[in-house]
C-alpha cells in the first residue's frame, strides 16, 4: 500500500515524483516548486482591430476574467480580483489587477472582486478590471468602438445589468452590447452550428450550478434552474470540514489553500452510501487517504556533553528518590490518619446500643451523618480504602520481625526535646508496621478465598459446561456494557450541549448553592463544608469528568479474567469477541481516519490527512442539505427541469447532456450523474454524457465563434446606444443565448 504526501509549497503543477522508504509503507512524495513572480503580459498590437469594429469578447467570470477579439484563438485571462495599494517607498498608489497582487504582500488585504457571491455588485472593482483589459488589448482610442458580447449569469439581477450597460455606454461608449449566457455559449462552441441542437446543459460554475434545457439551438431560459452551490461554497465546506477534524492545526488553513485541495484530490462517488460502508475497512480508509504535508520548521535542540547528561541523570535519579520518599511518607500518614478514622467510626457504631433513638440522632448529625446508613457507608469505604491501600503498600514485601520502639510507651514528660521527635517517628513506624502486618493476613485471607471461588467455578464448569458458559458471557456482556456506559459519558461530558454535560453543570451550580454555609458566613469567610459528607465525593466524580471511577480498574481485571476462561473453555468465543479485538477495531478507524502523531512529532502533527472528505465535499452538489444549504441537489433540479417537457423532448434532451465549468472537471462526475439519472428517465431513454473540451474557456470561444457569424451581425440581438438612451440599462434582446425569458422585453 503507497500513501501519497504533498508537501504545500505553492498552489502550482507538481514536479516529477520522488519516492522514499518509511518505517512502514513506501510513500510517494510531491514536491511542489516554490512560488515564481507573476508572468508579464503586453499589449496586442491594436492596428489590425483599428477602425475595423471587430466584435469584443469578455466573459466576467467570478474567477477569472477572460477577454480578446473574436478573431483570436484563445483570450488572456486574469484573476478577476483588483486591489488599490500605496507603495511605501516612493508613495505612489498603485491599482493592481489579476496576480499582481500576489507581488505586494500589503496589497493582499485590499483586494477586491466584482462579484459577490452569485451577483455582480462592485463596479468600482469591474471598472478597473475592464481597463486593464482594455489596456492589455492595446485599445488606445478615448471609446471603444468595437461591439461587445458579454458573459451573464443565468437569472441576472436587472439592477446587475442596468448598472454593467451603464458602465459600458457612458464610461466606454460602445457601439452595442449583447449579454450571453455563459452555459449556452458554452455549447453553443462544441455543438453549434451542427446537428446536434438539443441538449441539457449543465453549467458548474464558481457560486452556483445552473441547468438549462436547449432545444432546437435555442435555450429555454423558462425551464432553467440554478442551485447555490458551486466551487466557492464546496472550498469552504471542505475547510470547514478540515477545521472541525483539525481544531487545533498549528498553521492557518487559507481558502486558497482549501480550493487548491479541492481541485487536486476531491473526486465524485458513483454510490457515495456504498463508498461509505467501504471505508469502515480501516485498511481501505488508509489507502483512500491523501496526505497533505504543510511547512514547519523543526526546533533547533542543543547537544550536551557526556558528563552533562550524567549529571543531568543523577540529579533526575535524585529528585525522583526524594519524590519517593515524600510519597510514601505522605501514603502513610494518610493511611494511619484513616486507620484513626475507621477506628472512630466503628466506636460510634458500637455506641449506638448506649443511647436512646433521639440522642444516637443528635449524636449521628453531630459528627455530620444524615442517618445511620450515611455512617455504614462511610465506614464500608473506608475498610475499602485501607484494603486497596495495604495491598498496595505490601505488594512483593516479605513478612518482617517486628522492630523494637522503644519510647512509644515512656509519657512525654520524662522526654526530652529530641526524643519526643524520635517517639513521633517511632509511632508513625509503629503504626505503618502494624497496617502492613493487617495488609499480610487480609491478602492472605483473600488469596484463600479466590482459590475457594476457582475451585467452586471448576466443579460449576464440569458439571455443567453449557450453563458455565451462559453464565460467563452474561458477565462478560455486564461488564462491557458498563465499560462502554463510562466511555459514553465522559464523551457526553465533553459536548456541552449534552444532556451528561448540563446535569454536570446543574450539579455544579447546586454545590455553588450549598445552604449548609448561609451567606452571610460565605461572605464573611465561613468554613467550606464540601467533603465533610461523604456523599459529596460521589458529586464530584459524577462533575469531573476526568476523574477515573474507583471500579474502573477493578472491572478491567475481572474483564481479563473472564475473557482468559471463555477463551481457554469456550469454542464459541474467540478473541474478536474480547474487549481489546473490539476497542482495536474501533481505534484502528478512527486511526485511519485521523492518524495521530506523537507530540513532539511538529512534522507529523502539521499533516492533513484527507479520505472521507474528498467524496463529501463533491456529493454536496447532489445533496446541499448536508453542507447546511437548504436547496434540492442536482438530481432532483435536473428532474424538475425535465418534468415540464414530453417524452419525446425528454428523450432528446438526456440524449446530449452537456457539463461545462472548471468544478466539472473533477474526477468521477460523468458516472455519478448518470447513476442519477438513470433512474428517473425512462428505461428505452438513452443519456449520453458530454463534458466540453475546455470547460474554463469555451463560453469565450462560443462568444467568440458568434460574433464571427452572419447570424451576430445581420440579427437584432445587440442592444444599441440608442436603444439604451431609449429603454434603460436593464433592457435585453430577446435571443436564444440570453436571459430574455426572465427579463424585461418591451
Amino acid at each position: 500500500m503507497s500513501v501519497g504526501i504533498h508537501y504545500l509549497e505553492a498552489m502550482m503543477d507538481v514536479d516529477d515524483p520522488v519516492t522514499l522508504a518509511s518505517e512502514d509503507s513506501l510513500q510517494r512524495i510531491i514536491r511542489l516548486p516554490t512560488p515564481v513572480p507573476p508572468s508579464v503580459s503586453f499589449p496586442y498590437s491594436y492596428d489590425e482591430h483599428r477602425d475595423q469594429q471587430t466584435p469584443l469578447i469578455i466573459d466576467n467570470g467570478s474567477t477569472y476574467l477572460r477577454y480578446g477579439f473574436a478573431t483570436s484563438s484563445t483570450p488572456r485571462t486574469g484573476l478577476n480580483v483588483v486591489a488599490k495599494y500605496k507603495e511605501r517607498k516612493s508613495n505612489k498608489p498603485l491599482l493592481l489587477f489579476g496576480e499582481g497582487i500576489d507581488a505586494e504582500s500589503g496589497a493582499r488585504s485590499q483586494a477586491k472582486m466584482p462579484w459577490e457571491g452569485d451577483v455582480l455588485l462592485n463596479f468600482d472593482a469591474l471598472e478597473n478590471s475592464l481597463d486593464y483589459a482594455f489596456i492589455q488589448l492595446g485599445i488606445d482610442t478615448p471609446t471603444v468602438d468595437h461591439p461587445v458580447l458579454m458573459t451573464e449569469r443565468l437569472c441576472s439581477p436587472l439592477h446587475s445589468r442596468g448598472l454593467t450597460s451603464e458602465l459600458m455606454f457612458e464610461q466606454y461608449s460602445v457601439p452595442s452590447l449583447t449579454y450571453c449566457v455563459d452555459a449556452v455559449m458554452s455549447f453553443y462552441h462544441n455543438n453549434l452550428p451542427s446537428t446536434t441542437s438539443d441538449g441539457l446543459t449543465i453549467s458548474f460554475n464558481t457560486a452556483s450550478t445552473s441547468v438549462i434545457p436547449i432545444l432546437d439551438g435555442k435555450g429555454i431560459m423558462s425551464h432553467a434552474k440554478r442551485i447555490p452551490w458551486g466551487a466557492s461554497q464546496a472550498s469552504e465546506y471542505l475547510l470547514k470540514l478540515i477545521q472541525l477534524k483539525y481544531p487545533n492545526f498549528p498553521t492557518r488553513v487559507t481558502t486558497l489553500q482549501s480550493n487548491w485541495m479541492l481541485q487536486n484530490f476531491c473526486e465524485f462517488a458513483t454510490d457515495y452510501t456504498a463508498l461509505l460502508r467501504k471505508l469502515k475497512d480501516p485498511l481501505n480508509m488508509r489507502s483512500a487517504g491523501q496526505i497533505i504535508q504543510f511547512p514547519f520548521v523543526q526546533p533547533v535542540t542543543e547537544e550536551k556533553t557526556e558528563e552533562e547528561l550524567v549529571r543531568i541523570a543523577e540529579k533526575r535519579k535524585e529528585l525522583g528518590r526524594k519524590l519517593q520518599e515524600m510519597a510514601a511518607t505522605k501514603r502513610m500518614e494518610k493511611l494511619v490518619q484513616k486507620e484513626s478514622d475507621l477506628q472512630y467510626l466503628t466506636n460510634l457504631k458500637d455506641s449506638r446500643t448506649e443511647r436512646n433513638k433521639r440522642e444516637w440522632m443528635n449524636k449521628l448529625q453531630g459528627e455530620g451523618f444524615e442517618d445511620e446508613a450515611s455512617l455504614d457507608e462511610t465506614i464500608k469505604k473506608l475498610e475499602t480504602d485501607l484494603r486497596k491501600a495495604r495491598k498496595k503498600d505490601v505488594e512483593g514485601d516479605d513478612p518482617a520481625e517486628e522492630p523494637s520502639f522503644p519510647l512509644v510507651d515512656v509519657p512525654d514528660a520524662e522526654l526530652d526535646e529530641e526524643q519526643i521527635k524520635e517517639k513521633k517517628k517511632q509511632k508513625l513506624l509503629k503504626a505503618g508496621f502494624e497496617a502492613r502486618a493487617r495488609a499480610r493476613k487480609e491478602k492472605e485471607r483473600e488469596r484463600e478465598e479466590k482459590e475457594r471461588e476457582g475451585r467452586k467455578d471448576e466443579e460449576e464448569r464440569l458439571n455443567d459446561p453449557s450453563a458455565w458458559a451462559r453464565q460467563k458471557r452474561h458477565e462478560h456482556e455486564t461488564l462491557m456494557t458498563r465499560i462502554k456506559d463510562r466511555a459514553r459519558r465522559r464523551a457526553a461530558l465533553s459536548d456541552r450541549k449534552s444532556a451528561a454535560a448540563q446535569a454536570r453543570m446543574k450539579s455544579i451550580a447546586n454545590l455553588a448553592a450549598d445552604d449548609r454555609v448561609p451567606k452571610k458566613k460565605r461572605k464573611a469567610g465561613g468554613e467550606d463544608m464540601f467533603g465533610a459528607d461523604d456523599a459529596d465525593w460521589a458529586i464530584y466524580r459524577k462533575i469531573n469528568a476526568a476523574a477515573a471511577s474507583s471500579d474502573e480498574e477493578e472491572d478491567m481485571n475481572q474483564l481479563h479474567a473472564v475473557e482468559a476462561k471463555l477463551l481457554e473453555h469456550d469454542p464459541n468465543f474467540t478473541n474478536e469477541h474480547t474487549h481489546a479485538s473490539l476497542a482495536s477495531q474501533r481505534s484502528a478507524l478512527l486511526l485511519a481516519f485521523r492518524p495521530v502523531y506523537e507530540e513532539g512529532d511538529i512534522e507529523g502533527n502539521t499533516r492533513i490527512h484527507l479520505n472521507t472528505e474528498r467524496w463529501r465535499v463533491c456529493e454536496a452538489w447532489f445533496s446541499p442539505g448536508m453542507a447546511g444549504v437548504d436547496s434540492a441537489g442536482l438530481g432532483e433540479v435536473v428532474q424538475n427541469v425535465l418534468a415540464p417537457f414530453s417524452e419525446a423532448e425528454k428523450a432528446r434532451l438526456v440524449n446530449n447532456v452537456f457539463i461545462t465549468g472548471n468544478p466539472s472537471r473533477l474526477p468521477g462526475l460523468v458516472p455519478r450523474l448518470h447513476a442519477t439519472l438513470r433512474p428517473i428517465m425512462a428505461p428505452e431513454m438513452t443519456i449520453n454524457i458530454k463534458q466540453a473540451g475546455d470547460p474554463g474557456l469555451d463560453a469565450w470561444r462560443g462568444m467568440a465563434d458568434f460574433g464571427k457569424t452572419d447570424d451576430f451581425k445581420n440579427s437584432n440581438f445587440a442592444v444599441t446606444r440608442e436603444e439604451y438612451e431609449e429603454w434603460g440599462g436593464e433592457r435585453v434582446k430577446k435571443w436564444w443565448g440570453g436571459n430574455w425569458s426572465s427579463s424585461f422585453v418591451p
